[in-house]
This record gives structure tokens, C-alpha cells and sequence, in this order.
């Protein structure tokens, strides 16, 4: 139960799960807050589930972060009938300044184009760099008639 949660009321309940893609580790060390109508009801990564009543909640998560402060802020308005329970998925972004993704599974993380693209260019560079290192070490090694 929240804060502003009455007693008895007949409710169900918002089981939401949250992740970050695997290369962006980093991200463990930092908790996503998960609010409903403003009230923080958990900070963690993975499946939580909170008792409702039943009725329209307001959910919003984000990722403190060190630069910029919140990261992946995500909203999104649910309706909960009495003995309900609301499965709801958000992924992190893979780019700080970008925006969650939170809805019904399966989510996409925010970023993944742009993100596989820098890595590409990453490694692209770098086989050059060890590509052409290799073929000057190669070439000054061998001998001519």
C-alpha cells in the first residue's frame, strides 16, 4: 500500500518490471524510482508489485543519475478494476537524454539503433587502427630480392 491508500478499499494491484540493457551495467548502481500518484513506492530494478485501488493511477519512473540528475523519465496513466492486477513493463534508455519506454510488455529500450550504430563506428575504428598496424609490422618485416 501507498501513501493516500484507504483501507478495505477493494483494489487490485500495478506489477511493474524494470530493466536496463546489459551494456549499459553502469546502470545497477543506480535505482529507478517508481512513483504512483506521486507517492515513491519503490526504488529497484526487477518486478515489483504494489496494491491499488481500484481506479485511474497516475505512474511515473525515472533513473537518478549523476549528469544529468533523472534520466529515462516515463509516464503513464492505468486504470485498475477491483482484483486486477495491471502488468506493466519499463525499460531504460541506452542514451542518457533519452526517455523510458513504459507501457504493457514488451517494451523497446529507447536508443538501441543509435546505440548499435556508435558501436559499430567504435569497432569499425578500432579493426582499422589494429588493421593497419598489423600490415605496416607485416610489411617492414619482410624482405625483397
Amino acid at each position: 500500500m501507498y501513501p493516500g491508500q484507504q483501507q478495505g478499499a477493494p483494489g487490485g494491484a500495478i506489477a511493474i518490471t524494470t530493466k536496463y540493457f546489459w551494456l549499459a551495467f553502469l546502470m545497477g548502481l543506480f535505482k529507478p524510482e517508481i512513483s504512483f500518484n506521486g507517492h515513491i513506492v519503490a526504488k529497484a530494478w526487477g518486478r515489483t508489485v504494489v496494491p491499488v485501488p481500484a481506479g485511474q493511477h497516475h505512474v511515473h519512473v525515472h533513473v537518478p543519475y549523476l549528469i544529468p540528475s533523472r534520466i529515462g523519465s516515463a509516464d503513464l496513466g492505468v486504470t485498475v478494476q477491483p482484483g486486477e492486477t495491471v502488468e506493466l513493463e519499463y525499460k531504460a534508455p541506452t542514451i542518457a537524454f533519452l526517455g523510458g519506454a513504459l507501457g504493457s510488455p514488451p517494451q523497446k529500450f529507447p536508443g538501441m539503433v543509435a546505440t548499435w550504430i556508435m558501436l559499430g563506428v567504435a569497432l569499425f575504428i578500432i579493426l582499422c587502427a589494429c588493421g593497419g598496424s598489423l600490415i605496416s609490422i607485416a610489411s617492414s618485416g619482410s624482405t625483397s630480392p
